[in-house]
């Protein structure tokens, strides 16, 4: 998702590319996120369930029906961190990687994140409030455990969540 910011992952040899994606489809790299949503879940933390579609003509892609044959299955968690003035921090684990799925899975619950006006948010000319603060995963040469945290900047709107943002 190129409106993401954050942590991001590069290999430098061929053999460390493999050994990444290995990692991804084995389910033994992790990624988490930190967005704000327009409005507040109603529960503090929870597992959310989707089938999803991609319609290419849009580029946006939408909640579907689990017969729908091309929707894929999108899985991940959350828990809140912080509430301020209409907003919600949370903290996002992936346990599927679809496309746009953070966006689409929020959105379709009447959560838009903040920023994101492709899926509804009210404040569409900022920045899409979706950062990629969390990476886990082995070495793909010497299989020692790595992990990476990176906080969002300091700006609109993760200002707003004083304290909230760390590890």
């Amino acid at each position: 998702d190129s409106v993401v910011a954050g942590l991001m992952v590069y290999a430098f040899t061929p053999e460390a590319a493999s050994g990444l994606s290995r990692q991804m489809e084995d389910d033994t790299f992790s990624k988490d996120y930190m967005a704000v949503t327009e409005g507040v879940p109603e529960q503090t933390q929870a597992e959310l369930r989707d089938f999803l579609a991609r319609n290419p003509r849009d580029r946006k892609t939408y909640v579907t029906s689990p017969r729908d044959r091309n929707g894929q299955e999108a899985i991940l968690t959350y828990r809140t961190l912080g509430k301020a003035e209409g907003l919600s921090l949370l903290r996002i684990h992936l346990l599927t990687g679809r496309t746009h799925q953070i966006r689409c899975q929020f959105a379709s619950r009447h959560l838009p994140l903040f920023g994101d006006g492709k899926y509804g948010s009210a404040n569409g000319r900022e920045q899409i409030a979706l950062w990629s603060c969390c990476l886990s995963f082995r070495h793909p040469i010497s299989g020692e455990a790595m992990e990476f945290f990176a906080p969002p900047p300091a700006k609109v709107p993760w200002d707003r969540f004083p304290g909230h943002c760390g590890a």
